[in-house]
């Protein structure tokens, strides 16, 4: 059983749950700067191989509905070794795809593998932390994710140029194995076992109905969600922006995604300290407020026709910055009362929140423009609905 102690530094367990974390953002950031050589080689248009990424986000997030009920009744560490093999088989399967269904249907498959490093990784952390701390722990660990955004889509551009879209894969089991590796031998198990819950259908399905009917869990879960459904939608769309609306060099697309991906690390860790002094939901209401500034400047400038790749960066960056408070305080927020049940309220809350973000990749993957209006346009939906949510929540504590 672990003991909760106040988080003064950086703990070993902590390092291991951000890299566990990032497995799931490394398939989604790594190959982005080669639709266009996967398009080539499968003789596909790029819009079918956007699709694979609203495929995986999908995956990602049904499948967190499976590992939440298994780890809280098998605990945190057999969930991580069945995912991380998963995820390391379908990794292998997408390298040696010869067209774009079995791509497709194998990132689903990589999805239900990397859902687990969504899932366990926060239910460690309540394991291990209150709800201060556990905030200030989802900020340390978006800034191990947030190594991802900046170094996977360099190295994926650097590989594409070099040679084969299919390496990418190949790294991505690499590094997969490695942590497969670090779990194995490293991670302590951390549920209680007077925690344990079964795995009966009616047990299951009375805890998932419980969390639907708690207002400020699913307020500050959609809080959080639609703000990462921002993410997402930029994710999808920032490619085609930057890649064929402004033509950016793939090789320095990886530099742009990279400079909004430090702005979320450097407003995490701004909001880590922060909470020190200030309540999470302050955080999260002043964020939020940003949020909803910074897309509709955006927006505005798109359809008056005088958005630039400069001026669109700065939001851009305006946006993560903002994003970057939200996520984890909104989480931290929204796991505050959830007791014995972490593992299905992690799950449910990921899973809202990739059905969320595949929904706002698929409306950006459909939408088409030769302006940067899908990107914006979707991101002002995102964050007004955010917002909304925000405000009920803090309302209902």
């Amino acid at each position: 059983m672990s003991v909760k102690k106040p988080l003064n530094a950086i703990p070993p367990w902590l390092v291991l749950m951000g890299s566990l974390a990032a497995i799931g953002p490394l398939a989604v950031d790594m190959y982005l700067p080669s639709f266009g050589a996967i398009a080539a080689d499968l003789n596909v248009p790029v819009s079918q191989v956007e699709r694979t990424l609203a495929s995986y986000l999908l995956g990602l997030a049904l499948a967190q509905l499976v590992y939440g009920p298994l780890a809280d009744r098998l605990g945190r560490k057999i969930p991580l070794i069945g995912g991380l093999i998963l995820f390391i088989i379908a990794s292998l399967a997408c390298a040696s795809s010869t067209d774009i269904e079995h791509l497709n249907l194998w990132r689903i498959i990589q999805a239900f593998g990397g859902a687990s490093g969504m899932v366990v990784p926060r239910a460690v952390i309540r394991d291990h932390l209150e709800t201060r701390d556990a905030a200030k722990a989802l900020s340390l660990l978006m800034l191990i994710m947030g190594v991802m955004p900046i170094v996977a889509p360099l190295l994926g551009g650097q590989i594409v140029s070099l040679g084969s879209w299919r390496t990418i894969f190949h790294i991505m089991a690499g590094v997969a194995t490695l942590q497969l590796i670090a779990v194995v031998i490293a991670m302590r198990e951390s549920l209680n076992p007077s925690a344990v819950i079964a795995l009966r259908p009616s047990i299951i399905a009375h805890n998932y109905l419980s969390l639907l009917r708690h207002k400020k869990f699913i307020c500050y879960t959609l809080a959080g969600g639609f703000g990462t459904a921002g993410m997402f939608a930029y994710i999808v769309g920032s490619p085609r922006v930057f890649m064929t609306i402004y033509d950016v060099d793939p090789r320095y697309f990886g530099l742009l995604f990279g400079l909004n991906a430090l702005s979320l690390i450097l407003a995490s860790q701004l909001s880590a300290r922060m909470l020190n002094r200030r309540e999470p939901g302050v955080l999260l209401r002043r964020a939020q407020t940003m949020l909803v500034a910074m897309t509709l400047i955006a927006l505005a400038l798109t359809l008056l026709g005088l958005i630039t790749l400069p001026l669109l960066m700065l939001c851009l960056m305006g946006f993560m910055a903002s994003q970057g408070f939200v996520n984890p305080n909104a989480a931290a927020l929204a796991l505050n009362e959830q007791g014995r049940r972490l593992g299905v309220a992690s799950a449910m809350m990921g899973t809202l929140q990739m059905l969320c973000g595949a929904g706002a990749g698929m409306a950006v993957s459909a939408w088409q423009s030769d302006t940067p209006l899908p990107l914006t346009g979707m991101l002002a939906v995102c964050a007004v609905l955010s917002w909304l949510f925000g405000r009920i929540a803090l309302r209902a504590t």
